[in-house]
């Protein structure tokens, strides 16, 4: 019986196949955590509508979630969702500036987004050290509360998604190593390795 991390790989139902027929006609392949979560496609499907509808409503642009996920996902050391949104962010912008934010070096990002990838951090490494003055300094960078809660649920939702694909040992998939730049691949240097 094939694996998928640490689990037998199940049995796809019809909503499962969907998710792998997506995959395929996006990538070319079917990723490891659509493999992952082929257990329960509707709970997948379900969390990222929520996703959707947290970055929708507060109109998180794609630059603002790959800076939100990539700023959390390497402070999880996720090594699975910093490349991927590494490698997205550094085909909407630049490498340097996907690997900088995955190494915790905002120095090309605009002030405002620089709060933004500092509050990410502060939420996946400790969210119960987050402060007044933290809220604050988004406020300050000219974000509302709504907009700050609709990040902050975004990241939190991504958290969740990455807890279950490193829990279970979900590898990044192989097709990384060709598609990821070169200075994503350097600065993913923690979580599991690429799969083979």
């Amino acid at each position: 019986m094939s694996a998928v991390g640490f689990l037998a790989a199940p049995e796809p139902d019809a909503e499962a196949q969907r998710i792998f027929d997506d995959d395929v006609a996006e990538l070319g392949y079917v990723m490891n955590v659509s493999r992952l979560w082929a257990y329960q496609p509707a709970t997948v499907n379900h969390l990222f509508d929520l996703m959707g509808e947290t970055h929708a409503t507060e109109h998180l642009s794609f630059r603002q979630r790959g800076i939100l996920v990539t700023a959390s996902a390497s402070t999880l050391g996720d090594a699975y969702c910093s490349l991927a949104w590494g490698t997205k962010l550094a085909s909407r912008s630049d490498a340097e500036t996907a690997a900088g934010i995955l190494r915790g070096n905002d120095d090309r990002l605009t002030p405002e987004e620089q709060v933004m990838a500092n509050w990410a951090r502060k939420v996946a490494r400790d969210p119960n050290h987050t402060t007044p003055a933290d809220v604050q300094a988004l406020r300050d960078a000219g974000y509302s509360d709504a907009q700050i809660f609709g990040m902050t649920a975004y990241i939190a939702l991504r958290i969740a998604f990455s807890t279950v694909n490193d829990a279970l040992g979900a590898r990044p998939d192989s097709a990384f190593r060709s598609q990821a730049p070169e200075a994503v691949l350097d600065a993913v240097d923690y979580g599991r390795p690429i799969d083979e």
